[in-house]
């Protein structure tokens, strides 16, 4: 094969994946990822699931590729949220509101990213290619950047306190901040009427948005 058909296959091979990503997308946004199987994917693109498995080593990867994309778009909302303020504290109010807003309007992303987080890294390096695995995590090291140099700066300019390392405060916030979105969507609260009288009251999304702002400044400024 010459080097121009090995470059026009090559191209081929990324539109195709390209294409199979987006439709992964397209499902996830109007159905949810749940129960989402792989022949559902290949019908959406026109192929069958043989085809899917010639580009992807499985579900996994290709889950975490469609991952990316939301990756890069919650990416540039916390990213413009950054700009949009200059006070330490005022940054950082908005990077989580941001956050937490952008996993509102897009619930597949939640589950996306709740998904992969169950797994055990040594299981997603084993499913996932290693070009595939370095996106994702380029993905959300991108996200955690904008929210950890926030949090260093605000150090440097005496506006926070950290017990931690900025780091591994960002990815704790990242972490918690997917459980409280899951919270949100479900919108109900558990509680004690009496001890022992479990009750169950509600929770609106502006009320977990209000919640993991306050903790986040909390956390800086103890």
């Amino acid at each position: 094969m010459t080097d121009g058909r090995r470059k026009a296959a090559a191209a081929r091979r990324r539109a195709r994946q390209a294409e199979i990503i987006t439709a992964t997308r397209q499902i996830f946004d109007s159905k949810g990822v749940r129960d989402v199987q792989i022949e559902e994917i290949a019908s959406a693109v026109g192929i069958n699931r043989a085809i899917v498995y010639r580009h992807f080593t499985g579900k996994e990867e290709l889950f975490a590729l469609t991952l990316v994309g939301y990756l890069e778009e919650l990416h540039d909302a916390m990213a413009a949220a950054a700009a949009s303020a200059s006070a330490p504290g005022e940054k950082l109010e908005r990077i989580v509101g941001a956050f937490v807003d952008y996993g509102v309007a897009h619930p597949a992303f939640v589950d996306c990213a709740q998904a992969l987080m169950v797994r055990p890294g040594d299981e997603l390096l084993d499913e996932i290619a290693e070009g595939p695995l370095f996106r994702l995590g380029r993905g959300i090291t991108s996200c955690l950047t904008v929210l950890s140099d926030t949090l260093s700066h605000g150090v440097e300019q005496g506006a926070f306190t950290l017990s931690d390392d900025p780091v591994l405060l960002a990815n704790a916030l990242y972490a918690s901040g997917l459980g409280a979105l899951q919270l949100a969507r479900l919108g109900i609260l558990v509680s004690e009427a009496a001890p022992g009288i479990p009750t169950v009251g509600q929770i609106s999304a502006a009320q977990v948005r209000s919640y993991l702002v306050r903790s986040a400044l909390a956390l800086v400024t103890a």
